[in-house]
């Protein structure tokens, strides 16, 4: 098994090359997908966070009110430390088991945009960093994604830097192109995926 870890700014293009990747054939573990899981109504998950901030998180339908708990977190850094301290264990452990239900032989894509803000690239056999210019980040989130230029630039400031993510990167994936450039290049690195993961299992046999 080949263990990646894959991340990108906001606004870099990260899900196009997961969901690129999964094309190929890989396995991917999304964590942010994960992280909404594991407080879903009726988890241990939710229960510790409204017992940490308390029930005005919640939706009239019981499920986590997302947009109000950021308000509280994103504002705080020891209210966002409590979260954290809270989900980051629980999607570690499920990320744990779906990896080792996936096949010996697979290449296993762990989906993180925290990557590099939370120091977890020695989990990972390689990490892969989907890069792009905060120009492009930028016009992605205004244009696509219909977010104010404020809110935009806040959100990247946010995040690491670009020369902190390409500092953890093995492999870089610009995605400054057109979608056909960026498929060209997610299949030279599935080839380079598929030829680590080979020459992983031949070490271990």
């Amino acid at each position: 098994m080949l263990k990646v870890g894959l991340t990108g700014g906001i606004g870099a293009g990260k899900s196009e090359v997961s969901k690129l990747l999964v094309e190929h054939g890989a396995v991917l573990i999304d964590a942010d997908l994960i992280a909404r899981e594991v407080v879903a109504p009726g988890t241990p998950g939710l229960a510790a966070v409204v017992d940490a901030f308390g029930a005005d998180v919640l939706a009239e339908d019981g499920s986590l009110d997302r947009p109000k708990l950021g308000s509280v977190v994103f504002a705080d850094p020891e209210r966002l430390a409590v979260l954290n301290s809270i989900v980051h264990p629980l999607v570690g452990a499920r990320s744990r088991e779906l990896e080792a239900a996936a096949a010996e032989d697979a290449v296993v894509v762990h989906d993180v945009p925290l990557l590099t803000e939370n120091g977890l690239a020695p989990l990972y056999d390689l990490v892969i960093v989907v890069d792009a210019s905060p120009e492009t980040q930028l016009d992605r989130l205004v244009g696509l994604r219909g977010m104010t230029e404020q809110d935009a630039r806040a959100r990247m400031a946010a995040q690491a830097t670009r020369d902190k993510r390409l500092e953890i990167a093995d492999i870089v994936i610009d995605n400054d192109v057109p979608l056909d450039g960026l498929r060209h290049r997610v299949r030279d690195v599935w080839g380079d995926l598929l030829r680590r993961a080979r020459a992983s299992r031949a070490s271990q046999e």
